[in-house]
């Protein structure tokens, strides 16, 4: 296989090839990389999983697969993390007023950790409301070969068999607050109306960017429309 660093081909060359960056590839080494990774095209996985997002809880196994599939096709992935805020979670609270901000921070990380690494390539791996956008700003930013992988939307819920959506539960307040729902009758909304991970069903903004992700061809056909329960969690 042609060495691609002898060529000089790869962005990633700025940080790891040449006598003088042998202090940068000791630090690679100081994480457990070998020289054989670093021979190969440095792609950042940039994941915004966490915690305390529905949409971004299981997007740990998605970066594993990502990983993979990067090993396979003979470049080195390396994690990036990113945060989210869970608008839902969020809502009805000051806590309201960090989402919108939260994409500029998104965008600026990730063109930051990008551009200080060199790296040759990017994964974008969000799921929900500003984190999405918030990577395509990045990535527009860093104009280097990106794809995004969507984390998927959750299941809708179900109740007397009636399919039924966080939108629902916000519904179900107003009518409980009117007196027009049991205060047992909202609390099954609340237990049911978010039986799985992903972004939260129905066409928010966390949905309709991941599928106009598809349309600006960033993301592959059909990836954004999958159900995050589908072999990850």
């Amino acid at each position: 296989m042609e060495n691609l660093r002898d060529k000089k081909k790869l962005r990633s060359n700025d940080a790891v090839y040449g006598i003088e960056r042998a202090p940068n590839r000791a630090l690679f080494y100081a994480m457990g990389y070998t020289k054989e990774e670093l021979d190969r095209p440095l792609i950042a996985v940039v994941s915004a999983h966490s915690e305390i997002v529905p949409g971004h809880v299981h997007l740990d196994k998605l970066a594993d697969a990502i990983s993979a599939g990067v090993r396979m096709a003979g470049g080195t992935p390396i994690l990036i993390p990113a945060i989210g805020v869970c608008d839902g979670i969020a809502m009805g609270h000051p806590g309201m007023r960090y989402s919108l901000p939260s994409r500029e921070l998104i965008a600026d990380s990730l063109e930051t950790m990008v551009m200080a690494h060199c790296f040759d390539g990017v994964v974008l791996l969000p799921n929900c409301d500003k984190i999405t956008p918030g990577m395509l700003m990045g990535a527009a930013r860093v104009n280097i070969p990106s794809i995004l992988v969507s984390g998927g939307a959750m299941l809708a819920g179900k109740v007397n068999d009636k399919e039924i959506s966080l939108s629902n539960t916000f519904e179900a307040v107003g009518a409980n607050k009117a007196l027009m729902m049991s205060d047992e009758e909202l609390q099954e909304y609340e237990e049911e109306s978010c039986p799985t991970c992903g972004s939260c069903a129905g066409m928010y903004t966390a949905n309709s960017m991941n599928c106009l992700s598809e349309a600006l061809g960033i993301a592959l056909p059909g990836n954004c429309s999958l159900l995050g329960t589908y072999a990850t969690c």
